[in-house]
C-alpha cells in the first residue's frame, strides 16, 4: 500500500506500476443498492410483459428472474468492467493484477454472493472485508478480484505550478514518484488533507504545515521538468 493513500501498487513484468485505489464497503454498498433497484424495475417490467401469457408467461418470468439475479452482474462486469450501479459510483471490478475481469472469475465471485450474504444482509461479506486491507469479500478472495475506483480524467495529473527547487540528491526513484503523486493530486485534496499528507514526507522536506506543502510542490516542479 502507498503511504499517501489506500492505493495498491502492482508492478507488471514489464516494470510498469499500476495504481489500484481499493473501494471500501460503503461505496460498494451504495453501488449494490443502485443495482438492486435497477433489477427490481426490470423485473416489474418483465412481470408486466409476460403476466398475460398464463403458465408459459410465469415460466418465462422465473427463468428471467434467475438470469437477472445471478448473471446481471456477470454480464456487465465482463462486458464493461462494472455494473450500472458501480459505474454511477465510479467503481470497477478487476483481477488482482489490474487486468480486466473475465467470465470465469466474474461468475465465481457473483455465485459466491450467497455465502457472503449469510446469515443476513451480507454480514459475512462485511466481516470479511473488514478483516483484510484490500476489502475483499469471500467471492473476491476465491476469484482473485478487486473492486477499485476507476481512473479519473487527466485533469488531476496537472502539477500545480510553483517555483522549482532541487530536491535532496539522495532521493530514490520511488521517493521521487511519491512527491510527483502528491503534487498531481492537489486538485482533489483539501488544504487540511494536503498538510496532513505533507507531514508524512517530513523526512524529505524537513518542514511542517503549509511550508512542507510548498516545499513538495517546488520539488515536484523540478522533477517534472526533468532537471
Amino acid at each position: 500500500m502507498n503511504k499517501l493513500d489506500t492505493a495498491l501498487n502492482y508492478e507488471t513484468p514489464e516494470g510498469i506500476v499500476l495504481k489500484l485505489k481499493i473501494a471500501g464497503p460503503l461505496a460498494r454498498a451504495y453501488a449494490w443498492a443502485i443495482d438492486f433497484f435497477i433489477r427490481i424495475g426490470a423485473m416489474l417490467a418483465i412481470a408486466s410483459l409476460f403476466g398475460y401469457f398464463g403458465k408459459a408467461g410465469i415460466g418465462m418470468i422465473l427463468v428471467l428472474s434467475f438470469l437477472m439475479e445471478w448473471f446481471y452482474p456477470v454480464f456487465f462486469e465482463v462486458y464493461s468492467g462494472a455494473t450500472p450501479g458501480k459505474k454511477i459510483v465510479g467503481l470497477s471490478v478487476v483481477h488482482d493484477n489490474g487486468t480486466p475481469v473475465y467470465f470465469a472469475s466474474s461468475a465465481l465471485r457473483n455465485l459466491l454472493r450467497v455465502a457472503d450474504f449469510f446469515p443476513l444482509f451480507y454480514c459475512t461479506g462485511l466481516i470479511s472485508m473488514s478483516l483484510n486491507s484490500e476489502f475483499k469479500r469471500l467471492g473476491d478472495m476465491a476469484a482473485g478480484t478487486l473492486v477499485v475506483y476507476k481512473e479519473k480524467s487527466n485533469k488531476l495529473k496537472e502539477i500545480k505550478k510553483y517555483k522549482a527547487k532541487q530536491p535532496p540528491a539522495d532521493l530514490r526513484v520511488n521517493e521521487q514518484q511519491i512527491i510527483l503523486d502528491f503534487a498531481e493530486r492537489h486538485q482533489s485534496l483539501s488544504k487540511e488533507r494536503c498538510i496532513e499528507l505533507a507531514q508524512i514526507l517530513y523526512g524529505f522536506t524537513g518542514k511542517r504545515g503549509s511550508k512542507a506543502v510548498e516545499e513538495i510542490y517546488s520539488y515536484a516542479n523540478w522533477l517534472a521538468k526533468g532537471k
